[in-house]
């Protein structure tokens, strides 16, 4: 025993973990089972994109995450080896207790324990454990429970189990979080709650979790689940809500079933403009003990809305609001109703934890927007109306006056664009209007005329007023369903359309509300990678992303790109040298708190022809030509700062910064024993090697690459590097069958590069298998580590010069 000990500095990581940090809880009464959590993933790592190219940043996960009831969690243990003393994890264990908002933190390299006390009275923060003095779960939860002023009775609510199909599915850490509040807040006896979480985030199964809870521990028996979209209380009840089975309906044809415990509705569906229309008076006052109100920036949060009439007759029930975006303007307000929020998890949050993708900018600004435009006097548009003579601007394009020039520019640089990337790619084109929506369906129709003519719903107009659109947003939304490809929209798909795949959103519309922007951004967060959605990309034609500029704003692009008149309306994967210098920044519209005045339709506006003595509302001009104008490019680094430089020079800083020297990065690059840690490291940190090698050179190996951005040394191709090992007599002192063995791998590196000769399994492909099996290679060097050796020794041979 005094000899393994003594040893104990030779041990890694996992191994303090498993034969010293876990027996010490396990003697401590926690069970490791149901208790404790090794290697709990606490964020995805943020999506870092460049180019057409993506990457993940380096996820957060936490060595032993320690929970007093499943999906509670307690405590942070963050271990390091016996090279390290005991104190040396602390404040990355700190990190994570702060993310998970846990009181207690300990750090271990094995001799024992640093505790970290937040909630501690006496003022002993931090001290020091032994192995023996690990507390136990209730001793933790007890002091936790009484910090917080948890009741018995209140615990019993507190600490009731999560929903659980027998899968590995747990909510995240944020939701944790968001249900833990709220049922500590409804507990405590707080009847008015908001929750606010970004769009993609899981609203929906975060209140699954929240209902699920309270109807089990019987706090809640009867409840009622408000939406404003059919589709959004389909899909409740077809996925998150499943397991509620028979307990639950839907109410329909204005008829209230008083037989149920989990009702999901319509606000439509219950309400009216006639007194009797008012189905939910059918029930009792207090028939419901808690209402779900999901996006309730949309109705619930105006006092003289119908929604909010629903709420105040079942005052008595405790109400929690769901959304994206909190609305509060000078006459409505989400906090006066609700209060303020229990718990927010934001847009920049869920894209820098990796669960919301990250997206692109492109700017094209339109030379009449910029401008404006006057006609000439007397001047008619195409059906023969004059035209009111005064400077028409962006505000009045599209609505007062239509540029249909400027309808098949913008038609067309979207086209452009998936062109140049994925032409089935779903897209959502926000137009201003319904009669918008429609002339953009027709100019997108012509630009894709091929595809159009093989499949009509290539591109479809999804409106309120079009039942045959509606029918499509079903398809549009499903992952398999090719078609339609092209959505054209003004306010149907701001909200509750979960678009997993849609790749490009296009902004044509006036946004002066940032409740909006943030909904219709929300449109396009949504990660699914089995259809290679990582990013996506929003193009702007109406400088509705000045918002981003917005302090209400709280979710920053990768990249904005302003393409000028000819240029691709796809970024490119290099920065201009000269981007970011501050040009052509705008600020928000003074309007930008305001909600977008509603936009009566004209019933004359489509035909053109008006009563005489009629006002023309407004007015189509064919003649007027259009152009692009504007330039800019920004992109945002892996921890979410601007960038403004090349790609080169943002390469070469961040190279600096991890290696001190030529010298330095040598000595790392021979000692590693894979060099694929070090490729992976450096692309975790936002190098590109495959955007790099575009501009170097495509056969140019990681280790040139960063030789030549970073100290300008001139780079050699794969292959001049294996033709310079081959001149140096260097699989002399091998065997016939090993030099064999070695000449393929040097083939194999000048084609595919060094990460694929450092693994064993290479052996198992040609032309490898022409000279045996796997085992019997490696017996031809001498066994398994003298294979390897001879390996490294390659390495070392190839990069020698």
């Amino acid at each position: 025993m005094n000899l393994y000990l003594m040893n104990k500095n030779k041990l890694s990581e996992r191994d303090i973990c498993t034969k010293f940090i876990t027996p010490a809880l396990e003697k401590a009464g926690w069970d490791i089972i149901t208790q404790v959590r090794e290697e709990y993933s606490l964020t995805n790592g943020r999506i870092i994109v460049r180019g057409k190219l993506h990457t993940r940043a380096q996820n957060k996960r936490a060595d032993y995450v320690l929970f007093y009831k499943p999906n509670i969690p307690i405590a942070i243990i963050e271990a390091k080896d016996n090279t390290h003393t005991i104190a040396d994890g602390m404040q990355q264990g700190l990190s994570y207790a702060q993310l998970l908002q846990v009181p207690f933190a300990f750090s271990s390299n094995g001799d024992g324990f640093l505790f970290h006390n937040s909630i501690a009275g006496d003022g002993a923060v931090e001290k020091e454990l032994s192995l023996d003095e690990f507390p136990s779960p209730e001793f933790l939860w007890n002091m936790w429970a009484a910090q917080k002023g948890i009741t018995g009775e209140q615990e019993s609510l507190i600490t009731q189990d999560y929903y659980s199909d027998g899968s590995n599915k747990n909510p995240r850490y944020y939701q944790v979080l968001a249900i833990s509040k709220t049922i500590e807040a409804i507990a405590q006896g707080q009847n008015r709650i908001l929750i606010v979480m970004a769009t993609g985030t899981g609203k929906t199964y975060t209140a699954f979790q929240i209902i699920w809870r309270l109807w089990k521990s019987k706090t809640k028996k009867r409840i009622l689940f408000l939406a404003d979209r059919n589709i959004l209380i389909d899909q409740t009840m077809t996925n998150d809500f499943k397991p509620f089975g028979s307990a639950m309906t839907k109410i329909q044809k204005r008829q209230a079933n008083k037989s149920y415990e989990i009702y999901l509705s319509l606000y439509q569906a219950v309400t009216g403009t006639e007194e009797e229309q008012n189905i939910y008076k059918q029930f009792s006052p207090n028939f419901f003990d808690l209402i779900i109100v999901d996006e309730c920036h949309r109705g619930s949060a105006a006092e003289d809305s119908n929604w909010r009439q629903i709420l105040e007759y079942f005052s008595s029930a405790t109400q929690i609001g769901l959304t994206a975006t909190p609305k509060e303007t000078k006459d409505v307000s989400n906090s006066d109703y609700f209060g303020d929020p229990v718990y927010t998890y934001s847009l920049r949050q869920g894209i820098d934890d990796g669960f919301l993708a990250p997206y692109k900018v492109v700017r094209i600004d339109i030379d009449k927007d910029l401008t404006g435009w006057r006609p000439d006097k007397g001047m008619t548009d195409k059906y023969g109306n004059e035209i009111e003579d005064r400077i028409y601007n962006q505000k009045d394009f599209d609505k007062s006056l239509v540029l249909e020039k400027r309808t098949e520019l913008v038609a067309r640089k979207i086209s452009e664009f998936l062109r140049q990337t994925n032409r089935f790619d779903k897209t959502i084109v926000f137009c201003d209007n319904i009669d918008h929506a429609e002339r953009m369906r027709q100019a997108l129709v012509n630009e894709n005329a091929d595809l159009a003519g093989q499949n009509p719903k290539y591109v479809m107009r999804i409106t309120g007023d079009n039942e045959e659109g509606k029918m499509e947003l079903d398809n549009f939304i499903f992952p398999e369903s090719r078609y339609p490809v092209i959505a054209t929209t003004s306010k149907l798909m701001t909200t509750g359309v979960d678009a997993q795949t849609c790749k490009l959103i296009v902004l044509d519309q006036r946004i002066l509300s940032m409740t909006e922007f943030k909904q219709i951004i929300g449109r396009g967060t949504r990660i699914n990678e089995d259809y290679n959605k990582f990013y996506f990309t929003i193009m702007d034609f109406k400088k509705a992303t000045e918002l981003f500029a917005d302090p209400n704003f709280d979710g920053d692009p990768v990249c904005v790109y302003s393409p000028k008149e000819g240029d691709s309306p796809v970024p490119p994967d290099e920065l201009e040298e000269n981007a970011g210098t501050g040009e052509g920044i705008t600020y928000p519209m003074s309007e930008k708190n305001g909600d977008i005045p509603s936009f009566h339709e004209n019933k004359f506006a489509d035909t053109g022809c008006f009563p005489e003595g009629a006002k023309v509302k407004r007015y189509v001009v064919s003649s007027v030509e259009v152009f692009v104008a504007s330039e800019r490019v920004q992109y945002f680094d892996a921890n979410g700062k601007l960038i403004t430089e090349s790609l080169k020079d943002y390469s070469r800083k961040a190279l600096n910064r991890e290696f001190s020297s030529l010298d330095d990065f040598l000595t790392k690059w021979n000692s590693a024993d894979k060099k694929l840690v070090i490729i992976e490291e450096l692309a975790n940190q936002g190098i590109f090697f495959e955007a790099l090698a575009e501009e170097i050179g495509k056969d140019i190996d990681p280790f040139d690459i960063i030789c030549h951005v970073a100290w300008g040394m001139p780079p050699l191709t794969r292959k001049e590097r294996a033709e310079n090992v081959k001149k140096q007599n260097y699989f002399s002192k091998y065997g016939e069958q090993a030099q064999k063995v070695l000449a393929a791998l040097l083939d194999k590196y000048a084609d595919e590069g060094v990460q694929h000769i450092e693994e064993t399994q290479i052996l198992n492909i040609n032309p490898f298998t022409d000279f045996g099996t796997p085992m019997e290679i490696i017996k031809n060097f001498g066994g398994l580590e003298k294979y390897q050796s001879a390996v490294s020794e390659l390495e070392q041979a190839l990069y020698c010069a």
